[in-house]
Formats: structure tokens, C-alpha cells, sequence
């Protein structure tokens, strides 16, 4: 008798290479949701292929099912391809900017270091407001948001994961490559 334990669910990293297309987000989303799957990270941008976008989006569920979902991906006409990555697979960062009054810089060194401390960056002074950007992992934008949150958060915005393959893949050759197999 074999003892095979359930698929675990984790976080998992789709990388979608695409046409630059309009409506293509709701297709590729649409697939998320018919399966109740929440996408806690989504990403769209170009890539260095001109007319090639690559989607990043973050899920957690289990690898099954992640698999099921790039399959489902990879019959839409205007995608390339869809990979899976685990967390270890990829090079990864995301970008948080907070709002904090500037009377909070007036008061002494304290927040002043706790930007430093944190490896974030002023970036905008105004006589109101200062805004303070932070590139990390998702834990590390939220702990420097709990540090500056007894000083007033006025706003906080984090975006969706950007990752990278840790592969040598080049997105040009690998393009053509797939194209060289439809042939």
C-alpha cells in the first residue's frame, strides 16, 4: 500500500510570454478565476523582443493545479508560451512607495534612519508629504510599512512581482526556436 501524501499548496510564478495584445489580460485572467484561484501578484510588461509582453503572476495553490492552469494558458492563440516556477527558480523583487508626513523628518533622526536602516530611498519631498521608495520581497515592504506606521502612513502602494528565470534562456532564440517547431 502507498502512502502518497496531497499535493501541498504553495506559491508559485507564472511567466507568460504573449502577443502585446488588447483583451488579453482578461483571457489570461478569466482562466484564474473559473478555477477559484486567486492571483496574488500579477505583472505586465514588455520584454526585450519588441511586440513580446511576459505576464508575472503569483499564485498559491498547489503544483497540480499551477500546472493545469500554464496548460490552459498555452491554448490561448496569442501566448507563446507559460512557464512554472517555484520560488528557488527565479531572481525576483517588488517595488512599495509610502506616504509619510514630512513633519515626520523634522522630529529628529529617527525615520530619517529607519529609510536608511531599511535600504529604501526618499523620493519625493513636498511640504506636505514625503515619499519613501522600498525594492524588496513582499516581507521586507511590509516590515518597513509596520516600522513607519507609528509614524503616520499616510499612503502604501506595492507592486506585482517582477521575476526572472534563473535559467539561461534567452526570450529571442527561444522564440524563434517555437516558432521553428509550428513549422
Amino acid at each position: 500500500m502507498t502512502n502518497i501524501k496531497p499535493d501541498k499548496e504553495r506559491l508559485f510564478n507564472l511567466s507568460i510570454l504573449t502577443e502585446n495584445k488588447s483583451g488579453l489580460l482578461n483571457a489570461v485572467t478569466i482562466i484564474f478565476t473559473r478555477r477559484k484561484i486567486n492571483i496574488e501578484s500579477i505583472n505586465v510588461s514588455e520584454t526585450e523582443v519588441e511586440g513580446v509582453s511576459r505576464y508575472t503572476i503569483v499564485i498559491e495553490t498547489t503544483r497540480e493545479q499551477a500546472e493545469k492552469v500554464v496548460k490552459r494558458i498555452r491554448k490561448l492563440i496569442e501566448v507563446f508560451w507559460a512557464f512554472v516556477y517555484e520560488e528557488d527558480e527565479i531572481f525576483y523583487q517588488e517595488i512599495a512607495l509610502y506616504k509619510v508626513p514630512t513633519k515626520v523628518f523634522l522630529n529628529g533622526d529617527n525615520a530619517e534612519h529607519l529609510v536608511r536602516n531599511n535600504g529604501a530611498r526618499i523620493l519625493v519631498i513636498e511640504e506636505d508629504f514625503i515619499i519613501i521608495e522600498k525594492t524588496g520581497h513582499q516581507h521586507e515592504t511590509r516590515d518597513l510599512l509596520q516600522k513607519l506606521k507609528p509614524y503616520g502612513v499616510l499612503e502604501f502602494v506595492r507592486s506585482g512581482r517582477i521575476a526572472m528565470s534563473k535559467s539561461t534562456r534567452r526570450t529571442d532564440l527561444f522564440l524563434k526556436e517555437l516558432q521553428n517547431q509550428h513549422q
